[in-house]
Order: structure tokens, then sequence, then C-alpha cells
């Protein structure tokens, strides 16, 4: 009784009831998306059933302790690789073409597994223990040693970028990004590095920005852009002049989240037709038959997740558990923000669903691993993180 006692106590119940929330969220938002009659699977209950797989996710992960992920961080890491280059190598029989893209694995009685979700998890887990085996070896921090990490950092990321950008797959390709960019701001180097290249960056983005909507010709004739690649940021910038071809989606996303008004139409009371309303766009639904009010508080329940994520991540005094937290923060607040933005045509679609409501076995399990790692820290850390001294 004394052990089960001991076990209940470590559990993270904070994280399980946002969990448990999300999780409702996603079932009434999926059979929402359903009544429309438009598909023919029942995405419903293959969600509650990669539900269930993620649970036994996590329960295999928080078993493992910060030695222990350090350790099988590259193995992991290692792995993940292996994977999306065998998606580039694999016959289409084993990885078909969907929309442009070699981007899964179909496997008989499963689906389509999708590899880059779980990279997401070992990137997270490939930059942690580079941050924290890199400053015990240089205790006097000097710009030569900043710049060695911003190097190593960016290897690790880069190498996994370049084998999604071969699928092409543009969305999870800013994923790796953000994840990169949120911890490298707190991996301790020195701003003097990191605020040039952050304005360079910004520099370059506008250029770019600027190409594509005065000098599109530049960007073909030197770049080899080609002219139905500008489609998406014209359809973004003005969607109803494109609403027949690459602005459909967002001009319908619009309407139906506008049409919600205040208080939504109800559940099972949708009038716009929207293709992929059970995965990318799922908020749409939600804003359609829910309204601001639901729309809200959703939006809040993430802000939830998230303001728990960081509050686990500054309270933790194991420097590798701090790393974790700040990617798995950054990787969900880049999806969130960047799949409602698309939604409403604040941010140009990309194809990133919304964490732990969109449908998508590949993404969901990705997700809870990473809360996996999460609900890990307190599991092994609780006397650490939450005693009266800290």
């Amino acid at each position: 009784m004394e052990q089960q006692n001991r076990f209940s106590n470590r559990i993270d119940y904070t994280l399980v009831f946002i969990l448990f929330l999300l999780c409702i969220s996603s079932c009434i938002a999926i059979y929402s998306a359903m009544t429309t009659g438009q598909y023919t699977e029942n995405f419903l209950v293959k969600q509650i059933f990669w539900y269930a797989v993620g649970v036994g996710i996590i329960a295999a992960v928080i078993t493992l302790d910060s030695d222990q992920l350090i350790k099988i961080s590259w193995y992991a890491y290692g792995f993940g690789l292996f994977l999306l280059l065998l998606l580039i190598i694999a016959p289409e029989s084993i990885v078909p073409v969907r929309n442009g893209a070699k981007s899964w694995f179909v496997i008989p009685a499963l689906g389509s597994i999708q590899p880059s979700e779980f990279m997401k998890v070992f990137l997270i887990m490939g930059l942690a223990k580079t941050i924290s085996s890199h400053h015990p070896k240089f205790i006097i921090k000097t710009i030569k040693s900043d710049l060695w990490l911003l190097i190593k950092l960016g290897i690790v990321t880069m190498v996994p970028l370049a084998l999604v950008m071969q699928q092409p797959d543009l969305g999870t390709s800013m994923v790796f990004l953000a994840i990169m960019l949120g911890m490298m701001f707190i991996s301790g180097i020195s701003w003097k590095i990191l605020l040039p290249i952050v304005s360079a960056v910004a520099s370059i983005g506008s250029l770019i920005l600027y190409l594509v909507l005065k000098q599109p010709a530049f960007l073909e004739k030197y770049l080899g852009v080609k002219e139905y690649q500008f489609g998406r940021i014209y359809s973004w910038l003005d969607p109803y002049n494109y609403s027949s071809t690459t602005g459909f989606q967002l001009t319908k996303s619009l309407l139906a989240i506008g049409s919600g008004q205040t208080t939504g139409k109800g559940i099972g009371s949708r009038e716009v037709y929207l293709p992929e309303s059970h995965s990318d766009f799922i908020f749409s639904v939600i804003g359609e038959e829910f309204g601001f009010v639901g729309s809200s508080i959703l939006i809040s329940l993430f802000f939830l997740l998230i303001y728990h994520l960081t509050k686990t991540g500054m309270y933790t005094k194991n420097r590798f558990y701090t790393y974790l937290c700040v990617g798995v923060i950054s990787m969900v607040t880049f999806h969130v923000f960047q799949n409602i933005g698309m939604t409403i045509g604040v941010l140009p679609i990309t194809g990133i669903p919304l964490p732990f409501i969109s449908y998508g076995g590949s993404s969901l399990m990705g997700n809870m691993m990473a809360m996996g790692l999460i609900f890990s820290i307190r599991y092994h850390y609780k006397k650490y993180m939450f005693s009266s001294n800290s």
C-alpha cells in the first residue's frame, strides 16, 4: 500500500487532467467533423484508439529517468534519421506519394505512420543532450565556446531538416526550426551572437516576402522557384481572388469560423463544406459549431498546458529536463499558433495539425511521447521540484 501511495504521488495529475480535457475536445470536434457525411471511415473510433496507444507510450516513457533518457538520446535520434532516410529510398508500394510528398509508411492493419512526427521528439532529446553535455566542458563561457555550441545545435537540426525537405514537408521543417530556436535561446549562448542572427533571419525573411510580392521573376530566374509555388503566398494575402484554386480551403475556413459567431451553431449543425476538416482544419469545425466561446475555451486549454509545461521546466533542478521542457514547449506552441493562425488567415497554410485535437495517429503518438518526457520529470524528481526548500 505504501509503495502504491508513493507511485500515485509521483504522477502529474494536473497534466493528466489537461490531456483528458484535450482528449474530450478532440473527440467532440472529430465527431462534429464527421456529421457532414463526407467521410466513410469512423475517425472518432480511430482517434480513441490512438489516444489509448498514446497512454501506453506515456506509461513506457515515464519509467525512464534523466540518466536513461540521456543515454538513449542519440540512439533515438539516429533511429529517427534512419526512418527519414528510409522514406526517401523505399519503393512507392511501401511509401506512396500523397499530395506530392513521400512522408508516410503504409503498414497493414495500422494504416499510415509518419516518422517525422516522432523525429520532432527525438530532435528535442538530441538538442537537450547536446546542450547539457556542452556546458560541463566549457565552465568559462567565451564567444568561441558559444559559437561552437551554436554550430553543434545547427548540425543536429539541419541533418533531419534536410531529409524532411526531401519529402518535401515544409510544415515539419518549420517545426524543427522552431524547436531549435526555442532551445537555442535558453542554451546560454550570448546575445552578442544571437541578436545578429535573429536580425539577419528577419531581414532575409522580409526580403524574400518583398521579392515574392514585387519581383517574382527574380526568384524564378535566379533561385529556380516555380510559379505555382507562389500560389500559397498569394492565396494567403488575398484568398478570395483565388477562392476556386489555392485559396479555396482558406475562404471556406474563414466562412465556417465567421458563421459560428459568438456561441456557434451547435454540435452537428455544420453548413460549410470544408475538406480535411477532421485533421488540419479541425479548428474551423470548432469555430463554426461552438463559436467564439468554444474556440476561446480550447485556446485557454492550450495556454494552460503551455503554462504548466513552463512551470515544470522552471521548477526542476535538472538541466537536461529543463531543456526537454523548452523543446516540448517550442513544439506545441508553434503547432498551436501555426494551425490556428492558418485557419483564420493570419499565417500561410502549411498543413500542420492542431496538437491533441486533429485526427492523426502519428501526430498524436508523437505528442503523447513528448508528454511522457514531461511526466517523467515529476515521476523521478518530485522531491527536488516540489519540496518546501525549492
